[in-house]
Order: C-alpha cells, then sequence, then structure tokens
C-alpha cells in the first residue's frame, strides 16, 4: 500500500472553496496511486467560530485562561473533531467515502501533559483497516490520548506533528505539508521583494529557518521525519506546484544541483528581543551558574548565550526583559540592557567548513552601517545581532550578498566565498 499523509492547516479548510481544493488534492494523490490520509486543524484563526484561539476565548478573562490544562484540551481538541466532520461531508459530496478518526482512535498515544504532550508511540494498524474499507482516512490533528484514556493536545504547531508521526509509523512515501505559502523561500518575501521559492532544503535546513523565525513548519514535526528520513513537501493548497522538497543533505545534493557549492540557503529573524549583559564582580566565577538558575526558576526562556570570564551576555523576549532584570538587581547584578533587537540568521547546511562566510556576513552589514551586536554560530546557522531598526536592512543585506535571488533561475552562478 503506497501510503501519502496530507496535513491542511486551519486556512486551508475554514470555507467551501477551499475545503474543495483539499479534495482536488486528495484526488489528484489517489490517481497518482496513492492511500491518503488527510490530517486536519482546526478552521480559520482567532475570530472565526471554530478556530483553537476562539474556543479558548470562551473560556478566558483579564487573568487568562480559567480551565485547568486536562479540561483546556478536551475544549481545544473539539476544533478539529468539527473541521474533520466537515470535511468528511464534502468529501461524501463529491462522490468519496471518508472515515473520521480522533488522535487517540488513530493509535496515537501521548504522555500526560496536558496541553503540550509528546507522542510516546503510534499503533497505525486502526487506519490501515480503514483504508482498506474507504477512499480516504481524516485524522484530527494536534491531539492524542493518554494510554489511561485522557484526551491530549500536542502544543502549537502540533497538527504539524501528527502528520510526521503518522507518516513514519504508516511508512508514507511523502507527508505533503499543505499551508497558504508556495513552500519555503529564501527569506520572508513581505520584507524582500526578490525573496525566491527554495525547490529543496534539508532537514536541518528547515529545523534552523523554523526556530528562527520562519513559520511554514513546526521543528518538532521536521525531528521526528528526520529520525527516519521521511521526506516532507510544503506545498500551497491553492496551488498545484510541488512546493518545497525537505530531505537529506544527500538527497539534496543528488536533485539539486545549483544548491551544492551554496554556503547560504536562506535568510530568517526574530524580532522583538533584548539584549542583558550582567558583568562579573571581581573574583566571582560561577556569575552564569546563578544567572541562568534564577531565569529557569522564574520560568523565563533565554537564548544567545555567551559566556565568558567577564560575564554573561544573553536574550530574552522584549516582555520579559524588565521583569529579568528586576530579579538580576534583586541578587545583586547590574545588568545592561539593551531593548528592541532582532537575530538574523544566514542559514545553510553547505556552510560546514567553508572559510569566509562569517567575513561575507561582516562585509555585507558593514557597507549598510549596521552594528553587529553579538554572533553565534553552529555548523548549519550564522546568528547576528542587531537593532530591530536595522532589522529588515540586514535581512535584504544579507539576501543580496549570498546571490539569494538567483535561486532557481538557470544561468544563476553558485554562491560561494571566492571573493574574500
Amino acid at each position: 500500500m503506497r501510503i501519502l499523509v496530507q496535513k491542511f492547516g486551519g486556512t486551508s479548510v475554514n470555507a467551501p472553496e477551499k475545503r474543495a481544493r483539499v479534495i482536488h488534492h486528495v484526488r489528484r494523490a489517489m490517481e497518482e496511486g496513492y492511500r491518503v490520509v488527510v490530517v486536519v486543524s482546526a478552521m480559520g484563526r482567532r475570530g472565526e467560530p471554530y478556530a483553537t484561539d476562539t474556543l479558548l476565548d470562551l473560556v478566558r478573562d483579564e487573568e487568562g485562561v480559567l480551565l485547568p490544562p486536562r479540561e483546556r484540551d478536551l475544549l481545544m481538541h473539539c476544533g478539529e473533531i468539527i473541521a474533520g466532520a466537515v470535511l468528511v461531508a464534502d468529501f461524501a459530496r463529491a462522490g468519496l467515502k471518508a472515515r473520521l478518526l480522533t488522535g487517540g482512535q488513530a493509535g496515537i498515544v501521548t504522555d500526560n501533559e496536558h496541553t503540550n504532550a509528546h507522542i510516546v508511540s503510534i499503533n497505525p494498524k486502526r487506519i490501515r483497516d480503514e483504508l482498506e474499507k474507504c477512499d480516504v482516512v481524516i485524522v484530527t490533528g494536534f491531539q492524542g490520548q493518554t494510554a489511561e484514556g485522557e484526551i491530549t493536545t500536542l502544543g502549537r504547531g502540533g497538527s504539524d506533528t501528527t502528520a510526521t508521526a503518522l507518516g513514519v509509523a504508516l511508512r508514507a512515501e511523502y507527508v505533503d505539508i499543505f499551508t497558504d505559502v508556495d513552500g519555503v523561500m529564501t527569506a520572508d518575501p513581505r520584507i524582500v521583494e526578490d525573496a525566491r521559492p527554495l525547490s529543496t532544503v534539508t532537514f536541518y535546513e528547515v529545523c534552523n529557518m523554523a526556530y528562527q523565525g520562519a513559520k511554514v513548519i513546526h521543528p518538532r514535526a521536521v525531528e521526528i521525519a528526520m529520525q527516519t528520513n521521511t521526506p516532507i513537501r510544503i506545498r500551497s493548497t491553492f496551488s498545484d506546484d510541488p512546493g518545497t522538497l525537505v530531505t537529506s543533505v544527500a538527497e539534496k545534493n543528488r536533485i539539486a544541483t545549483e544548491f551544492r557549492d551554496r554556503p547560504i540557503t536562506g535568510i530568517a529573524y526574530v524580532a522583538n528581543i533584548t539584549q542583558i549583559k550582567v558583568p562579573a564582580p571581581e573574583g566571582e566565577y560561577d556569575v552564569h551558574l546563578k544567572v541562568f538558575k534564577a531565569m529557569a526558576e522564574h520560568h523565563i526562556s533565554v537564548d544567545f548565550i555567551n559566556v565568558n570570564p567577564t560575564g554573561v551576555v544573553y536574550t530574552v523576549a522584549d516582555e520579559e526583559a524588565e521583569r529579568a532584570a528586576a530579579i538580576l538587581r534583586e541578587m545583586g547584578f547590574s545588568p545592561q540592557l539593551v531593548p528592541h533587537c532582532a537575530k538574523v540568521s544566514a542559514i545553510g547546511a553547505g556552510m560546514a567548513g567553508v572559510p569566509g562566510v562569517m567575513a561575507m556576513i561582516t562585509e555585507a552589514l558593514t557597507e549598510e552601517d549596521i552594528p553587529i551586536l553579538q554572533s553565534a554560530d553552529s555548523h548549519t546557522t550564522i546568528w547576528v545581532l542587531v537593532r530591530q531598526e536595522d532589522m529588515v536592512r540586514a535581512v535584504r543585506a544579507l539576501h543580496r550578498k549570498f546571490n539569494l535571488h538567483k535561486i532557481g533561475a538557470q544561468e544563476a552562478e553558485a554562491a560561494c566565498c571566492s571573493d574574500d
């Protein structure tokens, strides 16, 4: 049985004409010889009747959501059930027999962490049995069930996670993530006019893009698919284009020759962050331990961490900055804050071992008179911290510097570091 898992987001199922596109994609897959499992999200976004945030607003006041986590999961899982049931009716009108399964009925077993559960195991037998009897099986995304039968949800991006986890369990040929964009772009097209669609990216690249602000797929979903090299295609519901294939480094280099000598694949960014510097008092060498233990105890997420003998530097979300600073002052430290910053990331599986990439980044930003407040790197990503007022210019400058506007063009020259 050749199986294809297709996940459709909330903006792909919130209107009849959009759900017609869902049926179109399922029919095309069936014509290609696939048995199709559809993973569905709740319909629409906040303000639309059955969206998850709309449901939560029913039990929210100025102090937050009033339901305990267990009951919150019971409420939130309703949105996907409604979307799935509506799709069953739409398939019936189109002459196709569909069967709807909740996450638990589909064999998804999770831990007991309500509102942010993790999948423990999947038994896909029920799905396979239903595929023998129906044209398509619809599974509610974002949810599962504990071993004791309690309903759980998987946290934000949970429908992506459901799709890739089912793809792995069913040994699907592909997992298609349908959304309202044409795939992964070299940069945010809202700020980079000549951003280009990427035909192929690696698991590592799209994971880093997702963590650094590109919201096309949840990184947890990518990590699950990466464990078994299950290929993902990120596609538009409203187009028949193949979208972006997410695969291994070797496969990417085999099928996308224009990337072989290209160190950078895309530019991403995260805005609205504050840099915090904590100088170490003379003779104190455990400042980092005290600082990060305090942040953890107060549930403040930290990022972009640099530790050295003179102190520590890290970032927090702008809305957490003053609370973090107050905690540090109570501890006797003198934190220095630089608010309203942005982390800009240059991402590419081809940068490992290639000299001159950082030189090109600093050159591009220096030419635009953009100060670099902090930097860090890994084998696939280089991060720089800039002031938020410089963020757009920084993204555009790096996009130009690495010739990302030429990706996909037959005449493109491979962007490399030969000019260093």
